[in-house]
């Protein structure tokens, strides 16, 4: 049987992907490095995250984009190329990412990048593809990276997305990887004091980082307005300390806590300052913050979802709203409107048209709509007082400002409860 010349037509190379070979995870360093991407719809709009973060040199060749690419490409985070993929498009291209509406388009970018070895992802034809894009999460520095089986069988990209997201799961709660190193770090120095937001009371409030800092944690000194549900959940060598009973008698309590964060870092132990809502909206936090720097202790700041916004629009009060209030204002009830040690300007208060968030002011909320009341407010503004808001023990009592302080007394409002006052308290009555 006779050779075939060189320019006999050969067989045709196996197509990207066929077979049952598994596929060769690896990590792709982008950094300054050319990405070409066809198609500027919802393909690229949740791809092009990816990519900007790892620093790609990213070229976008569509004709059109979605609102949130285009923003993109206004921030300068991208170049666009605003016409359809021409030939020649992939040149000194490492990786591209092949995902416009045109299937004559993507086939001709396919092709080129099997021609100039350029990895690609399709996102219209997997098989055609000579990478896939694995589904992926983020967690403490850490990626997790997910891909699916090889064939077509067990290439569920709903499978892998529940994979990837049972692993960033476990990182997060503690489940899965086991703990940072407990203990001092470089040279024998303490690691650094965690103060952690843990939101207004549901535990499902906290933030990421703050639970995986709670999981990590070998002393827990907690407000009895965080997030008690989740000391629940700590591991039985975990030390937790109530705050509210730190000894040393009322007037040290700040101080005692101090004493307690900066005695723990210095033994080495990792320590958590568990605080309700945000450790810097009226939690103290930069009080703590400043004893453990004066002691030469690191501090890591969790901000927490507040209970001033929050909790409002757990109950169905938004503290803006079109037409209604363009403003609102936050402010501390602990000290009465005619106590020497008020820090407010409540005549200045009483005369803003938007929404007041009163908080830690049940004691003393009949004294504050007096104040109001007498520095001009209208005595028919709607209150509402929101009572353990987030919880299961929720609920929500209404008034006006000229009603509030009997009516806070006849129902029994007790604390925690935020303290609505304005006309957005009538948008979310019933």
């Amino acid at each position: 049987m006779a050779e075939p010349h060189d320019d006999a037509p050969r067989e045709p190379r196996p197509a990207p992907g066929a077979g049952r070979h598994s596929a060769y995870p690896v990590g792709l360093r982008l950094s300054g490095r050319r990405v070409v991407v066809v198609g500027g719809g919802q393909v690229a709009q949740r791809r092009l995250p990816a990519l900007i973060a790892a620093g790609a040199d990213i070229v976008l060749v569509s004709p059109s984009a979605t609102p949130s690419v285009e923003a993109m490409v206004t921030a300068g985070e991208l170049r666009w190329e605003r016409r359809r993929y021409a030939e020649g498009d992939l040149a000194d291209t490492w990786y591209a990412l092949v995902a416009s509406s045109d299937p004559a388009a993507n086939a001709a970018a396919s092709a080129e990048a099997e021609r100039t070895r350029t990895w690609c992802v399709r996102s219209d034809d997997a098989e055609a593809a000579t990478a896939w894009t694995p589904a992926t999460g983020r967690d403490g520095g850490i990626t997790v990276a997910v891909l699916a089986g090889s064939d077509a069988r067990h290439r569920d990209p709903r499978r892998s997305a529940a994979v990837r997201d049972a692993v960033i799961e476990g990182l997060r709660e503690g489940t899965i990887a086991p703990a940072p190193a407990r203990g001092r770090q470089d040279g024998g120095a303490p690691a650094p004091v965690a103060l952690v937001g843990g939101g207004p009371g549901d535990p499902d409030l906290i933030t990421v980082r703050g639970r995986r800092l709670l999981a990590a944690a070998d002393v827990v000194i907690a407000d009895r307005l965080g997030p008690r549900d989740l000391l629940d959940e700590l591991p039985p060598h975990v030390e937790v300390i109530d705050a509210a009973k730190i000894p040393y008698g009322r007037a040290m309590a700040q101080e005692a806590i101090n004493a307690a964060l900066v005695e723990h870092a210095r033994a080495g132990r990792n320590v958590v300052r568990l605080k309700g809502g945000d450790p810097f909206v009226f939690g103290r936090g930069m009080e703590e913050a400043q004893a453990l720097a004066e002691a030469g202790i690191p501090c890591t700041v969790v901000p927490g979802i507040s209970s001033s916004i929050s909790v409002p629009g757990a109950a169905g009060i938004p503290v803006t709203h079109r037409g209604v209030a363009h403003e609102f204002t936050v402010v501390s009830g602990h000290v009465a409107p005619d106590d020497a040690r008020s820090l407010v300007d409540w005549e200045a208060l009483a005369r803003l048209r938007g929404t007041l968030v009163v908080l830690m002011g049940v004691e003393k909320i009949g004294a504050i709509a007096e104040a109001l009341i007498r520095h001009g407010k209208d005595p028919a503004t709607p209150v509402a007082l929101v009572q353990e808001g987030t919880t299961a023990a929720q609920r929500r009592v209404d008034a006006t400002l000229a009603t509030v302080g009997a009516t806070a007394r006849a129902e029994a409002v007790r604390p925690p409860a935020v303290i609505v006052i304005g006309d957005v308290v009538a948008l979310g009555n019933g």
